[in-house]
Formats: structure tokens, sequence, C-alpha cells
């Protein structure tokens, strides 16, 4: 399990390590066809910030070699937003005095009739609180038979499970799994998640290779910057995505940046990340990790998602409602955070047309497996 090789590792090491890279440690991961973890540490550095151009150049060239001028749309769907957890930064915190929902069967439809309106997506995440008498296993469960009809692609964001219940939902339509290790310095993480399952961190990273042992088709990581300095989460980041790659090499990679927006606890971000650093962060990935799909979602504004689609980006969300129900149910329930990127799908996807990028809204299907 991964908490075991995490072990291996020092947060404080790590930060150090990364601070002292300089100019030449960058110039050398740039001129490398495949990258180190130390190499990763050079070009997240504050050294690597005058190479932007540079890692833009390399970023793009690597991307458009994988993935083409492409962008594959995705859509949320949160059917509940009911969680006994008490994450001191979430809109979904059970400490918020907030109404709870957790959408009927009949409602999923619903929602999922609306989304089909919004436009021809495909690919659809799920998304819950963490709540496992009432929306655990057997909800999931029946929340995908109600969806598979409408999308082929179905991925869910949910409480970490185990093996067998993941295994179970492939079996029910289940295509991906994203999770957020939300952050990956040990010490700090029980501030953040005092109580409920979440607290315990071993259970929450050891979740993806549960994903791996179910044969879960598409893993989704992610840290969640504002917590604790980015450099030192998304290199930690970096050796859990070459972990899972070496034991469950069958499955593909996702990763995310959710940079902290404000949420209805509003906790306020320990780190700030600027628009510079968020695209010095994506170009590094796709440096380390040419295959990676990199995911940018509604959180960030439309000026730096139009910009990133060309250099390195490779799959976006649009028109995203994160509140349950929010497209046809419950339009005036809380949402999970606030999205910056308001603009329709249709208008997200004439932004990237007009790049001369092409917007992929369906790239699998089970009769391609």
């Amino acid at each position: 399990m991964f908490s075991e090789e995490l072990e291996k590792y020092s947060w404080d090491d790590i930060t150090a390590c990364i601070n002292s890279k300089q100019s030449r440690d960058v110039e050398i991961a740039l001129g490398k066809e495949h990258l180190t973890i130390d190499d990763f540490m050079a070009l997240v550095s504050p050294a690597a910030a005058p190479y932007l151009e540079p890692m833009a150049a390399l970023s793009r060239r690597y991307t458009q070699e994988r993935f083409g001028k492409t962008i594959q749309m995705y859509v949320p769907l949160y059917i509940t937003n009911s969680c006994n957890n008490f994450c001191v930064y979430c809109g979904f915190n059970h400490n918020n005095p907030i109404a709870r929902i957790i959408l009927t069967e009949e409602e999923i439809e619903n929602e999922c009739k609306a989304i089909r309106k919004l436009g021809p997506f495909e690919n659809l995440l799920i998304v819950t609180g963490e709540n496992p008498r009432d929306a655990g296993v057997d909800y999931l469960e029946r929340a995908l038979h109600v969806a598979r009809p409408y999308f082929a692609n179905l991925t869910i964001e949910v409480m970490p499970l185990k093996s067998e219940d993941y295994y179970r939902l492939t079996k029910s339509g289940l295509n991906g799994v994203v999770c957020f290790q939300e952050t990956y310095h040990k010490d700090r993480y029980k501030t953040y998640h005092p109580k409920g399952m979440k607290s315990i961190f071993e259970w929450r990273v050891n979740g993806f290779d549960r994903m791996g042992q179910a044969g879960v088709h598409k893993i989704g990581m992610g840290v969640l910057i504002g917590l604790e300095p980015w450099r030192t989460d998304v290199t930690m980041m970096a050796i859990h995505l070459q972990y899972l790659r070496k034991h469950y090499w069958q499955t593909k990679y996702s990763v995310n940046f959710p940079r902290m927006r404000p949420s209805e606890g509003h906790f306020q971000p320990n780190v700030v990340m600027s628009d510079r650093e968020l695209a010095q962060l994506i170009f590094a990935f796709r440096i380390f990790d040419h295959d990676v799909d990199i995911s940018v979602s509604t959180r960030e504004n439309p000026n730096f998602r139009n910009h990133i689609a060309t250099l390195g980006a490779t799959s976006m969300s649009a028109g995203s409602k994160t509140d349950p129900g929010g497209y046809a149910t419950y339009p005036q329930a809380l949402e999970q955070f606030a999205v910056s990127d308001e603009r329709t799908p249709a208008e997200v996807e004439q932004a990237i047309k007009s790049m001369s990028y092409e917007v992929v809204w369906k790239d699998w299907d089970k009769i391609f497996d």
C-alpha cells in the first residue's frame, strides 16, 4: 500500500530539496525526455519561474503528440450534500447548518435529462458527500444504473470504498474514480479533517491502491491547492502517481489541481497560488508524465482555461453546478464551492474551436475495451 511507500519520504526534506534547486537543475530537466522525481522538483521550484515559456512549449508539444489538438468535455452531477465529515474548508461540512439533500432515483434521472439538454455530454462525474449509511454503495449502484442510459462514461467522486465495492460498481457501469487526497502532509492532515472517516489518513491515501486492485479503468488524483505549500504536495502526488503506474499499469490516470474557492465554512486558504504558478505546475506535470490526463474545472476563470487549453490541459468541465440537483431539481441548494467559469457548454466549445482545437464529447466506450 502507498502509505508504507510514503514513509520513505520526509515532507521537510522534499521541501528543502525543492527550494535548493537552481537554474542549472531546471535546464537539465528540460533537456531530458524522461524525468525523475528530482527533475520534477526542479520544474515546480521557484528556480523554474523564469523558464515558463520553454516549459509551455515543451508541454504543448508533448500534449499534442499524445492527445492531438483536443479537449475532452465532462460535467459533474452532485447527487447529495449529506456528509458525516468535518472538513474545515468544505461547504458540505457536517457542522454547517444547511439543508441536506439526497436525490431520489427519479430526481437523478431528471438531472441527467437536464444535463443532456445542456450539450452532447457523454462523460458524467457523479459527486457525493460521505454518508455511507444513507448514501452508500447501494445508493451509488442505483445512481449508476439510472445514469447509464444517458451517458457513455461514468465516473464517481465519492468516499473511499473497499476494493470489493469498487469492483462491484465496475460491474454496474462504473468507468472511473476521482479522489482528492487534499494534502499529503500527514501531520497536518488531521487539522483539516478532525472527525469522520476522512480523518483517517491511511484509509484515504490507500484508496487508490484499492481502486487499482479492483481494476478501475481510470483513476483521477488531486491535491487541494491552498492547504499546505503546493510544491511539496504536488511532488508527493507525483511520487504517488509513479507508484500507481508501476503497480497498476493497465489503469489510466488523470490529475487535477483545484485552487480553493470560498465555501460556506468561510475557510481562508493558507497558500495562494497565482495563475503563473498553476500554469508552471501543469507544464511540469505534462513534461513529467506525457500520458496523464490533466483536467481543469470551472473553479478556474475563463481566461486561464482558454489559454491552458492549448498548453497542457486535456479535459475540462462546463456548465457545472456544484449543488445537489442544481440542474433541475433543487437549483437553490447550497453549492460545495463557487464556480468561476460560468459560460455555457456551447460558449466553452466555441472558445476551444476558435483556437483550432477539437472538442471531444465522447472518447471511450465499453465496446472498445
